[in-house]
């Protein structure tokens, strides 16, 4: 059946101030603290387009009002040279006991193409507010079957065994002279959450030839899995709302062979406003019994996130 959003509007926009905050407040990644706050991490940037990852906490009763709000980031950037020294973007948040994982998209820059993402990994022992990287490399990278790069992972912990779906980019194009990136949903497993293995599973697969998908977020259900995502085109997505992201909506029995339904997920773009041109970077969250959706808006981010409340079935 199709699912209607319900929009709350924008909750959170960035400001122009110093340090981090100075743009963007993408890709927001919810999670629950231990004494029932929502916590919300979102990746901004600062005067250098740097990107690090902050924090804030909602009401989960009333997911519009910011309790608290801290502008320190809670991960620092990678030392130069390491994969993750010009950018530390949140993905998944996973608890096991008192500890927490972050599964992070790092990124540096690049000469041939603009960037070159690979997923980290850090852990906290102090409820979620700073972390620390378990290693200073990635925890998973291009390989010799990926050979170009791999980004936005949600990874759940099921009974011991470590589930990871995450964006891998399959090849770069050249659209009116400059190189644009093409990428699908992959799936992969650990026994540790740390070394990942990398069979090349395709979880979710273009439907397009000029079509790329990003950043999963994988519910379970009692019957299976829910996995939302975001879609756009190759070319002319920046300026053009037909090509521009939206979001899409996929079902599985098992996790790893999903079939697309994108055409149940009813959340438009506005006429106007801050998310008139792009629904980017899905995150859903339960809370009081209803099911939200957090999501970027215009510009990656840069007009903030707002949320979203399921008022059909799922």
């Amino acid at each position: 059946m199709p699912q209607h959003w319900h929009k709350h509007d924008v909750i959170f926009e960035p400001a122009a101030r110093p340090g981090w905050l100075r743009s963007h407040a993408q890709v927001p990644t919810p999670d629950w603290t231990a004494d029932g706050k929502l916590r919300i991490y979102f990746g901004s940037r600062d005067a250098q387009n740097r990107t690090s990852t902050l924090l804030l906490e909602l009401n989960p009763l009333q997911p519009r009002e910011i309790t608290r709000l801290l502008e320190t980031p809670v991960l620092p950037l990678g030392d130069l040279g390491c994969f993750d020294d010009a950018g530390v973007m949140p993905s998944s948040v996973v608890t096991v006991g008192e500890r927490k994982y972050l599964y992070y998209t790092g990124w540096n820059t690049s000469t041939t193409v603009p960037y070159r993402n690979s997923i980290g990994l850090a852990v906290s022992d102090d409820g979620g507010l700073t972390y620390e990287r378990v290693c200073d490399g990635p925890v998973l990278d291009r390989c010799a079957h990926e050979p170009h790069f791999c980004a936005c992972p949600f990874v759940l912990h099921e009974s011991g065994r470590w589930r990871m779906w995450y964006l891998s980019c399959t090849q770069w194009q050249l659209v009116h002279g400059k190189p644009e990136a093409r990428y699908l949903i992959r799936y992969t497993e650990s026994s540790d959450g740390i070394d990942w293995k990398r069979p090349g599973t395709i979880a979710i697969d273009y439907a397009r030839t000029d079509e790329a998908i990003a950043r999963p977020w994988v519910v379970k259900t009692s019957g299976g899995y829910q996995m939302w995502y975001s879609m756009r085109s190759i070319a002319n997505y920046r300026d053009n709302l037909e090509q521009s992201y939206r979001l899409g909506y996929a079902e599985s029995d098992d996790g790893i062979s999903w079939k697309r339904k994108d055409e149940l997920v009813d959340l438009p773009r506005s006429t106007a406003g801050w998310d008139s041109e792009m629904i980017a970077y899905p995150a859903t969250f339960d809370a009081d019994g209803r099911r939200y959706l957090l999501y970027n808006g215009n510009g990656f981010g840069a007009s903030g996130f707002g949320l979203a409340e399921l008022r059909g079935a799922a």
